[in-house]
């Protein structure tokens, strides 16, 4: 491949793979995302000093967890009347009042639950690992690539509007694809610098990635499934015939909601992980060990300097002003809050507090009768895909073959989680429950209870995580590596691993890092 550019070669991949991430990591456009633990040793001068945390979730938590292990005096003020952020579970009993909504109780069966924020934890996070590890925590696999789940696209074409299994569609246009390439090369269509001896290597794994047969044709295999199995090995199986590459392509199956970012993009390859009884076990595991550090229901009204640290006052949940004074702060506070939080940070850090933007994201839980994904469609865990508003369904990695289950009824973000956040409780389950109708239509006999939230009209969070720019990456990112005075900043906000677990814990251990640092050479 000559002649051609990094940036359509970029293109060319994304619009194949979905992979365009992965292409300017692997050409060093963007920087690596780390996601090691490192410890830290006492040095003596660490007796006497205080550090405030506003905000008890895994940024809050992990930090004072490290600073409490190193001799720290630490005190963490959360303004909910729980830890976890926006690792967050939810359950039998949970309440919540969006912004300008109404309370909504969750009415779910003992022990099923929705993981309304972080769901997943890629194998390759070793930080997160560590702590889950370190705090007891026992895990199972998250089931996030499964063939059997299905792709529905709504709108024309002879595929459209069915629930097709994802197996099908990845196994005959990589079969077409395959096909394609291994014509063009076969004809020396393709301007290769390789020998005839890499020519036919290549064309062998051509073959066998796209299953073609002697004549490098799609036709069709075993990977789709069969239109006939076996009958106890006595007859032999008949394969389903593929589909054609025009009824694909015309049905809609290129459009990004059907991209395969959850087998290709790196923080996603299987196997992930989730914790065994819900996310929540992370917070809960650290507040175990930290619940005398922590005040609940103390929301913070104003953080300001002074020569001795910081200041910091808040309403506590009688609606008394408190104040509390500490050597140093560790602010993990999300931005669309913070900045409503009357402060004296420098310019620099409030630019960036109100500059970089947050995602709307929002999710459903669908609590069914029975399993029938399982029962009726043979799919255990795993996502659906659509173009749809509800975009995708998540099905449970946990409690197989059981009874009940909770289905993640949508999970969008951008403009689709915009406008299905700004519908009623109330329409956005009859929303749900119509378009997922359509590709389960169990779903009208077998519901029986939903729960729903949108994270941009969450009080204490208001949006999903940091959704940064280039522009906003390349003038702020750096301003919050380092201290405002005697305040650091944490979170998944300050590091490129946005919107996963890890970007909290790295980011509280480089805030401790620095204290620590800062402390032993005085």
């Amino acid at each position: 491949m000559k002649g051609i550019s990094r940036r359509e070669f970029i293109n060319k991949t994304s619009l194949i793979t979905g992979a365009s991430y992965s292409a300017m990591y692997a050409l060093g456009l963007l920087q690596s995302s780390p996601a090691k633990s490192i410890s830290f040793s006492k040095h003596g001068n660490e007796k006497g000093k205080k550090v405030i945390i506003l905000g008890a979730g895994l940024a809050g938590l992990s930090s004072a967890y490290e600073l409490n292990k190193l001799g720290y005096e630490v005190q963490i003020l959360e303004a909910r009347a729980r830890s976890g952020g926006r690792v967050w579970t939810v359950r039998k009993g949970t309440s919540e009042t969006e912004i300008d909504g109404k309370l909504q109780t969750c009415t779910f069966d003992e022990g099923q639950y929705l993981n309304a924020g972080a769901g997943r934890i890629p194998h390759h996070h070793e930080i997160s690992l560590k702590y889950c590890k370190e705090l007891g925590i026992a895990m199972e696999v998250f089931t996030n690539v499964n063939e059997a789940a299905f792709y529905y696209s709504e709108g024309k074409g002879p595929l459209a509007n069915k629930s097709i299994p994802i197996r099908q569609v990845h196994a005959d246009f990589r079969g077409y694809t395959c096909e394609l390439l291994a014509k063009a090369i076969d004809q020396k269509a393709l301007d290769l610098p390789m020998s005839q001896e890499d020519v036919d290597k290549l064309l062998e794994y051509l073959k066998a990635e796209g299953d073609l047969n002697i004549d490098k044709i799609y036709q069709g295999s075993e990977r789709r499934g069969y239109k006939k199995i076996a009958s106890a090995g006595l007859n032999p199986p008949q394969f389903a015939d593929p589909f054609l590459l025009r009824e694909i392509i015309y049905s809609g199956f290129t459009h990004p909601a059907f991209q395969n970012v959850g087998e290709y993009t790196y923080n996603q390859q299987p196997i992930m992980l989730q914790p065994i009884g819900g996310m929540e076990q992370i917070p809960k595991a650290f507040e175990k060990i930290l619940a005398n550090k922590i005040i609940f229901q103390a929301e913070v009204t104003g953080i300001k300097k002074n020569e001795n640290g910081v200041k910091i006052s808040y309403k506590d949940k009688n609606g008394l002003m408190t104040e509390s004074s500490a050597d140093y702060c560790i602010c993990t506070i999300p931005f669309p809050v913070l900045k409503n939080i009357p402060s004296d940070f420098s310019d620099a850090y409030k630019k960036a507090i109100n500059d970089i933007p947050y995602m709307n994201t929002g999710k459903i839980g669908l609590q069914f009768k029975r399993r029938f994904w399982e029962e009726d469609d043979h799919i255990f865990g795993g996502i659906t895909k659509t173009n749809m508003n509800i975009t995708q369904i998540f099905y449970p990695s946990t409690g197989f073959l059981g009874q009940k289950g909770v289905l993640k009824g949508y999970y969008n973000f951008h403009n689709l989680a915009l406008e299905m956040g700004n519908l009623s409780i109330e329409d956005r389950l009859k929303r749900a429950l119509y378009e997922g109708g359509k590709i389960h239509p169990q779903y009208a006999t077998e519901f029986e209870t939903g729960f729903s939230l949108a994270w941009q009209k969450i009080k204490y969070s208001q949006g999903g995580w940091a959704a940064y720019t280039n522009e906003s990456r390349q003038l702020h990112f750096s301003t919050l590596q380092k201290p405002d005075g005697p305040i650091y900043f944490a979170g998944e906000h300050t590091t490129y691993l946005t919107a996963w677990m890890a970007g909290a814990f790295v980011a509280a251990q480089h805030a401790v890092e620095s204290i620590h640092s800062r402390v032993s050479k005085k």
